[in-house]
C-alpha cells in the first residue's frame, strides 16, 4: 500500500531565505564549458519565467541585489589542462538560494512539480534528488536569534570569492567587505535597516581576524573572463570596546548567519562566493555527499565518505597507468576502476557495485580483475 502521509513541505508558507540542493546525475560523460555557470543562470530564470514571467524578468534585468544565488556543481570533477570532466557514473551537487519571500513563494509552487531534467547546450542531466540545503527562514526570526547567538563566527568559502573595489579584484576576506557585501543585501530584502556607513566604520575598528586559512584562486565567472579569488576558512572576533554597541554586535552574527544565503561578493549569481557557516578543513571535500539513489544500496554517510576518499585516491593512479590511452576513455575508466576498488575495499559484493554503477556484472567482474592487477603494480592496495 502506498505510504498517504502528507509530506512536510520543501518551503513553508513564511520563507524569506531558502538553499535547494540538486543531486544531477549526467546522461553522458562532459566537458564543462568554462563558463558553464552562465548556463545554469539561464536555466534557472526559465523555470521562473514558467510560472512568473514579470519576477523572471525583475531578476534577469534589475540593478538592484539579486534574489537568488547559484553555486558551480560539486562532486568528482576530473581537471585535465583547463578542461573539467564529468562522468556519467557519478552524481553532482548544484545550489541555489532565494533572499525573498516573493521568489521562495514561486519557488515553493515549481516544487509541487519539480522537472526531472536540467537540460543545457553544454550537455543534459538527471535531476534525482532536491532537498533543502540551508533551512527555510526569515529575516526576523535570524535578526531575534542573532541577539542570543554565542557561536564562533566561522565561515568557509568554497568557491572564488572576491570583492570589487575600484575598478580591480580585492582577493582578501577584510571583514568591512565581507559585512558590506552582506549589508546590501540585507537592507535590501530584509524589513529591519541599517545605515551602511556607520556600521561598516564599527566594522572597521571592532571585528578582527582571529585565525585564517585561505588561498588565493583564478576562475572563470560569468561572460566577464576571468576573476582572482579566495578559498578557504576564516575566525573572526570582536575588540573589547565592540560590546559598547551591542545592536552592531548583534548585526554582525545576523548576517553572519545570512552568509551561506546571500553568499559572498560579486558574481555570487554565476558561481562565484560560495559559502558554509563554521570552520571546514582544507583537506575535507567541501561539496555535499552524493545522495543514495537505490535503496538496494543505499551507504551510512560515513561509508559513502570513506569510498569517496579511497577512490580519489586510487584515481590518479589508475589514469597514470592509462594515460597512453589518452583523453575521455582513460580518465572514465580510471575512475570506474577506482570506484569497484574502493567499494570492494569496504565490502560490497561485484553484483551490487554492477547494480549500482549499472553495468553488466562480468563486465565489473572484468575490471576488478584488471584493477587489481594493475594496483598490485604500483603498490596502491590496502
Amino acid at each position: 500500500m502506498a505510504d498517504r502521509t502528507p509530506r512536510k513541505p520543501l518551503i513553508p508558507t513564511n520563507t524569506d531565505l531558502i538553499g535547494i540542493a540538486f543531486t544531477l546525475k549526467p546522461d553522458r560523460d562532459l566537458t564543462l564549458h568554462p563558463q558553464y555557470t552562465t548556463q545554469l543562470h539561464g536555466w534557472f530564470l526559465h523555470q521562473i519565467r514558467q510560472i512568473n514571467p514579470e519576477l523572471s524578468q525583475q531578476l534577469h534585468d534589475g540593478q538592484g541585489e539579486k534574489a537568488f544565488t547559484i553555486s558551480q556543481l560539486q562532486g568528482s570533477i576530473v581537471i585535465q589542462g583547463k578542461e573539467q570532466l564529468l562522468s556519467c557514473h557519478n552524481t553532482y551537487q548544484w545550489q541555489i538560494t532565494a533572499l525573498s519571500k516573493p521568489l521562495c513563494d514561486v519557488l515553493r509552487q515549481w516544487l509541487d512539480r519539480p522537472p526531472t531534467r536540467l537540460e543545457l547546450s553544454s550537455g543534459n542531466y538527471q535531476i534525482l534528488h532536491l532537498q533543502a540545503c540551508n533551512p527555510a527562514t526569515t529575516y526576523d526570526r535570524i535578526w531575534h536569534q542573532s541577539a542570543v547567538e554565542t557561536t564562533p563566527l566561522e565561515l568557509t568559502f568554497t568557491s572564488a570569492t572576491s570583492f570589487r573595489k575600484r575598478g580591480n579584484h580585492m582577493p582578501l576576506p577584510i571583514p568591512e567587505n565581507l559585512f558590506h557585501s552582506y549589508l546590501r543585501r540585507w537592507n535590501h530584502f530584509a524589513t529591519e535597516k541599517f545605515e551602511q556607513e556607520p556600521f561598516l566604520e564599527w566594522v572597521n575598528e571592532h571585528v578582527v581576524i582571529l585565525r585564517h586559512d585561505i588561498r588565493s584562486i583564478k576562475v572563470q565567472a560569468g561572460k566577464s573572463g576571468s576573476v582572482t579569488g579566495f578559498i578557504g576558512s576564516i575566525q573572526l572576533g570582536f575588540a573589547p570596546k565592540a560590546k559598547q554597541q551591542p545592536v552592531y554586535i548583534q548585526l554582525v552574527r545576523a548576517l553572519t548567519t545570512c552568509a551561506p544565503y546571500f553568499n559572498t561578493g560579486h558574481k555570487v549569481t554565476f558561481g562565484l562566493g560560495q559559502t558554509q557557516l563554521g570552520w571546514i578543513e582544507a583537506d575535507r571535500p567541501l561539496a555535499l555527499p552524493p545522495l543514495p539513489l537505490d535503496p538496494r544500496t543505499i551507504l551510512t554517510t560515513a561509508k559513502a565518505e570513506l569510498i569517496t576518499t579511497r577512490s580519489q585516491e586510487l584515481e590518479p593512479l589508475f589514469l597514470d597507468l592509462k594515460k597512453r590511452q589518452g583523453g575521455q576513455r582513460a580518465i572514465k575508466t580510471a575512475q570506474i576502476w577506482a570506484q569497484i576498488i574502493a567499494r570492494q575495499e569496504m565490502g560490497d559484493s561485484l553484483r551490487s557495485i554492477a547494480t549500482e554503477l549499472e553495468m553488466p556484472y562480468d563486465t565489473v567482474k572484468k575490471y576488478a580483475q584488471l584493477a587489481k592487477k594493475n594496483l598490485l603494480q604500483v603498490g596502491g592496495h590496502n
